[in-house]
């Protein structure tokens, strides 16, 4: 075994427990540090396969820009109620049937992939023309739907700290 796979190895490992220890946190600073993990593990896998680009992007936007607003959230939220912000999860049931669809769909979908690049031999700069050409509307739907889903949090946020002031 290399250098390079048992980087790629710990960083898997890495990743998959920072993710994991994500569910089981009920405090939602730590789930935030976690979430740095698992992204910052993400970035370095994808420098170890030789997609600095995609890496260096993973850092910059995500493990960057994402979790220092989320931290500033959670700052300015815990100031407020001046008590540390919980969180806790009740649908158990409706998130293990929605990553369980999920799961099934990316595997129904990476199947469909050999029909698409019958060689077998799926490449970066390929998948990259691929999304930017033959379903460049997707793409867009998808960043739109994240957007918009980002936005209907925040309101959402809002709204249940309203509700609850004296």
């Amino acid at each position: 075994m290399s250098i390079g796979q048992a980087g790629l190895y710990f960083f898997m490992i890495v990743g998959g427990i920072s993710a994991t220890a994500i569910l089981f946190t009920r405090n939602i600073f730590r789930a935030v540090l976690m979430l740095l993990a698992t992204l910052l593990s993400t970035a370095a896998i994808y420098i170890l396969l030789g997609a600095e680009f995609v890496g260096i992007t993973q850092i910059l936007v995500y493990a960057g820009g994402v979790v220092i607003l989320l931290i500033f959230g959670i700052m300015l939220t815990s100031r407020l109620s001046n008590k540390p912000l919980n969180i806790s999860s009740h649908n158990l049931a409706g998130g293990l049937i929605g990553s369980l669809s999920l799961l099934a769909l990316l595997i129904f979908c990476y199947q469909d992939l050999n029909t698409v690049y019958p060689s077998g031999i799926i490449t970066y700069p390929a998948i990259g023309i691929s999304l930017l050409t033959d379903f460049a509307a997707p793409f867009e739907f998808s960043a739109i739907l994240l957007l918009i889903s980002l936005a209907g949090a925040a309101i959402i946020a809002a709204t249940n700290f309203r509700r609850h002031e004296p």
